[in-house]
């Protein structure tokens, strides 16, 4: 316990210098030292009450990382929740917000509707990210997903509408993305990062598609033809021949070629 909060310590104060504002990552160090929800309580405190700003605590779920499991010292959830918001509610003024990704909705809402006044809920569900953003007459998740990163284009345009408040133009932009987005983070949901680094080759924003570890193998290639298939469906790529082309050459080198056409199927 000691090693792990050293090790927050230092990158505590590494961003704080930056002039950044932290964001207190789930830690798999953690997890496997803490001996329960007093290890958390005691961790986070000692971090809360030394942080120069309000910082933002980070709950990822199981289904991102195994490693994970058991997180704020149980493996219930609500176990879990009840230990989260204690540490919340006696540090209000020190969380800006909490990043949740747990691919829970419900519980998503029930948390945020506990949230002391103030303390942002930023959402990370990947699978229900349009109404959760658009809210109901209780509140909203502001919006920090990673599958925004390859819906840039429409996650800009559709979030402009909903600060403009049309609620309706929001939704009808995002809610067809859902299917792109559910399958690059289908389970084993920790390699959606392949299917992102694919439409990111794909669209023309790096010259290659290829991750740390080997990870571009982490998905079937029937998976990667359907990323491209649902993205090119929603016009994610400003230059589509490219997009067919490359996608086409992946294939290709696997001896897969026939498994696509044309810039469309």
């Amino acid at each position: 316990m000691a090693d792990v909060r050293a090790a927050y310590e230092e990158q505590l104060g590494l961003v704080e210098d930056a002039g950044a504002r932290p964001v207190l990552l789930a830690s798999r160090q953690l997890a496997a030292a803490a001996t329960g929800p007093h290890d958390y309580h005691e961790l986070y405190g000692h971090l809360l009450r030394q942080t120069a700003r309000p910082v933002i605590l980070h709950w990822l779920g199981p289904l991102f990382d195994p490693a994970l499991r058991g997180y704020w010292g149980s493996a219930e959830l609500d176990g879990a929740t009840e230990t989260f918001l204690r540490i919340i509610a006696a540090h209000p003024d020190k969380v800006d917000g909490v990043k949740v990704s747990l691919l829970d909705a419900g519980h998503e809402v029930r948390l945020r509707r506990r949230l002391p006044p103030g303390v942002r809920c930023y959402t990370g569900d990947d699978f229900h990210y349009p109404e959760l953003i658009a809210g109901d007459d209780h509140g909203f998740s502001h919006a920090l997903l990673g599958v925004f990163d390859p819906l840039a284009p429409l996650a800009a345009g559709a979030v402009r509408r909903l600060d403009a408040g049309d609620t309706s133009g929001f939704r009808a932009l995002l809610d067809p993305t859902v299917p792109l987005a559910r399958h690059l983070f289908q389970a084993p949901t920790r390699y959606y990062k392949t299917g992102v680094v694919l439409l990111a080759w794909l669209a023309g924003q790096q010259d290659h598609f290829t991750m740390v570890g080997g990870l571009q193998s982490a998905r079937s290639l029937p998976h990667l033809r359907r990323a491209y298939e649902l993205a090119d469906g929603l016009g994610l790529f400003p230059d589509r021949e490219l997009a067919a082309a490359r996608m086409r050459g992946l294939l290709a080198v696997h001896g897969a070629e026939d498994m696509i056409t044309d810039g469309t199927s």
